[in-house]
C-alpha cells in the first residue's frame, strides 16, 4: 500500500512535518499506521480526535454502547443531537468530518475473549479506554499473546494514569504489561466506577490527549514511550509523579481467562436470578396505594438529579443498613438502570435471608422511557 503523502495531505500536516525529528518520513508513518481505541467514550473521545487530527491512517473503534445524555459532560465527540445513537457510528462520521483521508473501522460490539485477539491481530497499537478491570486485563492480557503494544490510561473524579504496555524493546524482549503492575484486581466494590464516583468533566481531554501522544509516540518511534513507568496526574491539587514499572517473573500469560469471575464478577449468567417487577406495575401499585417499601440504592448526587421519592440507602452502604429494609412487606429497590439494585438484593438476600425483594426492571432508565418522561435520565 502506498502511504506516500498527497498535496492535500502536505499541506494538511505542515506542521508535523516542521517539526525536524518529525517530518515527512513521521507522518508517513502515522498514514500507515493501524490503531484500535477499545471504548470511544471519556478517554475515546479526545484520543481518537487528536488521531484522527494527526493523521493516523488506520482506525478501530470498539463500542457497543449509545450517546446518553450523562455522557456529554465529558465524551467531546458526541453532542445533544446524537443522544440514543451508536457512539462508535457516530465517532465515525465525526472523525471523517475532522479528517477525510482516513480509513476508519466500526466494530459495533463488546470486546469479549471470544473476539479480542481477532480484534487486535488486525492493529499495530491498542488505545485502552476502558472503565473496567475485566476488561482493562482483557486488553493487556490479549496485547501480550498477540504482541501488540498496549497504551493505557484510567480516570477517576479528580485522577488519571497513563502508560505504555508490552513495548518492545531493542533486544527483543517486551516491557512490562499491566499484570506487572497490578498482578491481582482489587477486591470487588472497592473501587467504585465513575456513574457511582463521578469523573472531572476535563480529565479524561487532559488524559486522553496524553493517552494520543503515547499512540504517537509509538507509531513514529519519535520521543520516549511511557514504557516501564507510570505517569499520575491529580487534577485536584495539579500534581504529577512518575513512577517506575518493573517486569516481574511471576507473570505469565498463556490464554485468555474468564475475566469476569478473575475480578470477582459474576457474568449475567452465571448470578443467581433475583425477583422482578416491571415500572407499569410498580406504577400500578403507586396508584392502587399498595403497602410496600420503596428504596433507592443510587448515590446522592444521581438522587438530587431525579427520583421516584424512594427512600436512598447507596449500594456500598446497604449491609449496614440492612435493618432499614422491611421483612413485613414487600420491598422494591432499584437504581438507573436495574443492575446495582440487583447486586444489593443479593448482597442482602446471601447476608440476611431476605426473600421479599423485587428488583425494578430497567430502573430509572426505563421509569422515564415508560411511565414518566420529565423523570431526567441524567
Amino acid at each position: 500500500m502506498n502511504h506516500n503523502l498527497s498535496p492535500a495531505e502536505m499541506a494538511r500536516y505542515a506542521r508535523h512535518i516542521a517539526i525536524p525529528e518529525f517530518g515527512i518520513a513521521g507522518q508517513e508513518k502515522l498514514k500507515a499506521g493501524r490503531v484500535l481505541v477499545i471504548g470511544s467514550g471519556g478517554l475515546g473521545s479526545p484520543v481518537l480526535l487528536y488521531l484522527a487530527a494527526a493523521g493516523v491512517g488506520n482506525i478501530g473503534i470498539v463500542d457497543f454502547d449509545v450517546v446518553d445524555d450523562s455522557n456529554l459532560q465529558r465524551q467531546v465527540l458526541f453532542t445533544t443531537d446524537d443522544v440514543g445513537k451508536s457512539k462508535a457510528e457516530t465517532a465515525k462520521e465525526r472523525l471523517l468530518a475532522l479528517n477525510p483521508h482516513l480509513n476508519i473501522t466500526v466494530f459495533k460490539t463488546r470486546f469479549t475473549r471470544e473476539n479480542a485477539l481477532e480484534l487486535v491481530n488486525q492493529y499495530d497499537v491498542v488505545a485502552d479506554g476502558t472503565d473496567n478491570f475485566p476488561t482493562r486485563y482483557l486488553v493487556n492480557d490479549t496485547c501480550v499473546l498477540a504482541g501488540k503494544v498496549n497504551v493505557y490510561a484510567s480516570i477517576f473524579q479528580f485522577e488519571g494514569q497513563v502508560s505504555v504496555f508490552n513495548y518492545p524493546n531493542a533486544d527483543g524482549t517486551r516491557g512490562p504489561n499491566y499484570r506487572d503492575m497490578f498482578p491481582e484486581p482489587p477486591p470487588p466494590g472497592l473501587v467504585p466506577n465513575c456513574a457511582e464516583g463521578g469523573v472531572l468533566g476535563v480529565l479524561p481531554g487532559i488524559i486522553g490527549s496524553m493517552q494520543a501522544s503515547e499512540v504517537i509516540k509509538v507509531l513514529t518511534g519519535v520521543g520516549e514511550p511511557l514504557a516501564g513507568r507510570l505517569f499520575l496526574f491529580d487534577a485536584a491539587s495539579f500534581t504529577t509523579r512518575i513512577l517506575k514499572v518493573h517486569s516481574s517473573p511471576d507473570t505469565k500469560i498463556t490464554e485468555l481467562i474468564n475475566y469476569e469471575q478473575f475480578c470477582g464478577l459474576e457474568s449475567p449468567a452465571d448470578q443467581k436470578p433475583v425477583k422482578e417487577i416491571t415500572v407499569q406495575e410498580l406504577n400500578e401499585w403507586m396508584v392502587q396505594g399498595a403497602d410496600f417499601q420503596l428504596i433507592d440504592v443510587r448515590e446522592p448526587h444521581e438522587y438530587a438529579i431525579a427520583n421516584l421519592d424512594g427512600e436512598l440507602i447507596p449500594l456500598g452502604t446497604v449491609a449496614a443498613a440492612a435493618h432499614k429494609f422491611s421483612k413485613d412487606k414487600k420491598v422494591v429497590v432499584h437504581c438507573r438502570s436495574g443492575v446495582r439494585s440487583a447486586k444489593a438484593i443479593r448482597e442482602l438476600e446471601g447476608l440476611f435471608g431476605f426473600d421479599n425483594l423485587y428488583n425494578l426492571k430497567g430502573g430509572i432508565l426505563a421509569w422515564s422511557q415508560e411511565i414518566d418522561a420529565a423523570v431526567p435520565t441524567y
